[in-house]
């Protein structure tokens, strides 16, 4: 049983790490995306092995079943050779970005190394509500339930907001002003009539009982 708990453990982590380096590496869009499936059905795996059965469904069902979906969806749209502006920016401060970053992480790992103490300690057991939908929702509507309903809220602001925007682009008719709407002539409707071309032919049929 442990063989194949280890067996698992290591197929699971294989599968994140490739992943998130085709997701990074890939140059196709569609090939990143299915980088991207690939790692999310890795952490599902270990969502299992950490006896989270709920997280782990969650885990397939949203972001493999939904969110690689819609990334698919938008690459479709705009076609996989779509390219996104080119960046300004030079090599310089990508590697300072990347130094600062490998440096800041092998101190949080060697902060973290040198808090733990030495010697093996043992692990408890899980119970074995852990993990289940009872367990996860108690949690989450009792001592959860202030970032639960700010995440809530912060959704719907992020909504409004991309609403918001996309109104933004948009040129509204009923705030035009009178004259201006949809029956308004365009001006370069060569079919509309002119108010020269009116005027003048007022003037003609005035003048022609004269004559």
């Amino acid at each position: 049983m442990k063989i194949f708990e280890f067996a698992f453990f290591g197929l699971a982590s294989l599968l994140v790490l490739l992943g998130g380096l085709a997701t990074v590496a890939a140059r196709n869009p569609i090939r990143g995306a299915m980088g991207l499936l690939t790692s999310i059905v890795g952490i599902a795996g270990l969502y299992l092995m950490l006896s989270a059965e709920f997280l782990a469904a969650i885990q397939i069902l949203v972001y493999a079943g939904a969110v690689v979906i819609l990334f698919l969806f938008v690459i479709m749209l705009l076609g996989p050779s779509a390219t996104s502006p080119r960046d300004a920016r030079t090599a310089v401060p990508r590697y300072v970005g990347a130094g600062v970053l490998g440096a800041s992480s092998i101190g949080a790992l060697a902060l973290v190394a040198s808090a733990s103490k030495p010697g093996v300690v043992a692990v408890p057991a899980a119970p074995e509500s852990l993990g289940t939908i009872e367990a996860l929702g108690h949690e989450l509507f009792t001592k959860g339930i202030v970032p639960f309903e700010l995440s809530g809220a912060l959704l719907l602001v992020a909504v409004i907001g991309a609403v918001a925007v996309a109104r933004g682009k948009q040129v509204d008719p009923t705030l035009l002003p009178a004259g201006e709407g949809a029956g308004a002539p365009e001006p370069g409707d060569q079919g509309a009539a002119q108010p020269g071309a009116l005027a003048g032919h007022a003037t003609l049929s005035a003048k022609e009982p004269n004559s």
